[in-house]
């Protein structure tokens, strides 16, 4: 079969290069986005003159026939003609005729390409967005339910100070917000068209690329056309975004895996969202924190090989960035499913609030509060508060008793300058509503922040 390139070789091309060049079996998602170039680039055409009206109908309903024929799957892909691109193109010609043969005036697959894969990436992040903010607000939800909730806050997995629930939330919530502002710059950043480039110098036609920019949503048109057509930063840009993105959700889902277990005992996963054990009937797993987990490092690869592929091109165009979008594809359907599931394990999860406030009470989590008291109440140096402190502690230990809960007696022996008013503060509710700074754990300053949040959902991003 002839290539629509094949007039300078002599040779017909192997079915194994049409088997190792092709990339039609998965660039033709982009359907919708080539169709919608091809169609913003006819209107220009007709404008400038470079096509007549009654061409510009044919191109317009045989372009509208072919994507009829591709919803409803009726549409023949062939490996043979290379691309999405190629196919469409052969198709509308079939059709319509010589018309179709002049759709490609004044544009090359290089333009055309980056026009389509620009144009995806661009709509994904935005999805990505929405989809974040179903999460924040299933996670908002739940943790309004939960600000005087005690739970051990922890440096180094241990034991470290007493934290309400809500406010251990409220940090993914601040995590998905700096996501969500990422995808947003990335998508306003690379809204520029590609289309008029052509190969990579421009053309000689006398195109109008602000038209097809306008048509096609873009913002403005790129500066260097020898950059665009090799441009592949966009599409860095989502896999480092979604990567960051799958990083945070990994450490959630780390957290879902270790409170899930008996030994902590935080929170209980759906039945809906667990699954068993082929032999073990009594295991309940958490397969979907732990995919979420796993599905990271996969995210991670397709951001790894981009990057590889793009650091030794020179420009502009090569056949190597055809290997920009299996990745790309693969991390974006990885990112929404793992947002969509996400959020309904959250939704749907028991959270035990007994047992995560049992959890508080071992470890002395109120250990600081006494070296403030020490500095407050007692005028001591906070280093010296520190080292009695760390005496009392001691103490704790060898009575296998949290400081929170030790008789007042054994603080006054280490000490005899505390006096009984520090029993209020090692109280661990206490200790927790005493951290009344901004963007500290007190339930004040934890519902806050949830508001805040709440805000930022609804456009208020002050």
């Amino acid at each position: 079969m002839d290539k629509m390139w094949s007039g300078r070789f002599s040779t017909s091309a192997s079915s194994l290069l049409d088997q190792f060049n092709a990339s039609i079996m998965y660039d033709r998602k982009l359907y919708r986005e080539d169709i919608d170039g091809s169609l913003a680039h006819a209107a220009m055409l007709t404008k400038q003159g470079i096509l007549n009206t009654e061409e510009f109908r044919q191109i317009t309903e045989g372009l509208n026939q072919i994507v009829s024929e591709i919803e409803s799957d009726v549409f023949e892909w062939n490996i043979a003609d290379e691309d999405l691109h190629m196919g469409i193109e052969k198709r509308l010609t079939a059709i319509i005729g010589d018309a179709g043969k002049k759709l490609h005036t004044a544009r090359s697959r290089n333009d055309q390409v980056a026009v389509d894969f620009r144009r995806f990436v661009i709509r994904k992040n935005l999805e990505i967005v929405e989809a974040l903010k179903l999460l924040m607000t299933e996670v908002i939800v739940v943790a309004e339910k939960h600000t005087e909730t005690l739970i051990p806050g922890m440096t180094h997995l241990q034991h470290a100070q007493p934290i309400n629930f809500a406010f251990h939330l409220a940090a993914y919530l601040a995590m998905f917000t700096r996501d969500i502002e990422r995808f947003e710059s990335s998508a306003k950043r690379n809204n520029v068209s590609p289309l008029g480039c052509a190969a990579l110098a421009g053309t000689p036609h006398d195109v109008d690329r602000n038209m097809t920019a306008s048509i096609l949503g873009f913002d403005s048109v790129s500066i260097n056309c020898l950059d665009t057509v090799s441009d592949r930063d966009f599409a860095l840009e989502i896999l480092f975004n979604i990567a960051t993105m799958m990083m945070h959700i990994s450490r959630l889902s780390e957290e879902l895996v270790m409170w899930s277990s008996y030994e902590f005992g935080f929170v209980e996963l759906s039945d809906a969202y667990s699954t068993g054990s082929s032999i073990m009937p009594q295991k309940k797993n958490p397969d979907v924190p732990e995919l979420l987990r796993g599905k990271t490092g996969r995210v991670y690869g397709s951001l790894m090989g981009l990057l590889t592929v793009m650091k030794g091109l020179p420009l502009a165009y090569n056949k190597d960035t055809q290997e920009d979008k299996e990745g790309v594809f693969d991390a974006v359907e990885t990112a929404e499913i793992s947002l969509e599931i996400l959020k309904e394990a959250i939704k749907t999860m028991e959270v035990k609030s007994h047992n995560m406030e049992s959890a508080c009470a071992v470890g002395h989590l109120s250990a600081t509060d006494l070296a403030d008291y020490l500095v407050e109440k007692c005028d001591i140096p906070f280093r010296e508060a520190h080292f009695i402190t760390g005496r009392a502690v001691a103490k704790g230990e060898e009575l296998k008793t949290d400081l929170s809960a030790m008789d007042f007696k054994y603080l006054k022996e280490i000490d005899e300058r505390i006096n009984e008013d520090v029993m209020e503060y090692l109280g661990l509710r206490h200790s927790m509503n005493a951290r009344t700074s901004q963007g500290g754990t007190a339930t004040q300053r934890t519902k806050e922040q949830l508001q805040y949040y709440k805000n930022y959902l609804q456009g208020n991003k002050e």
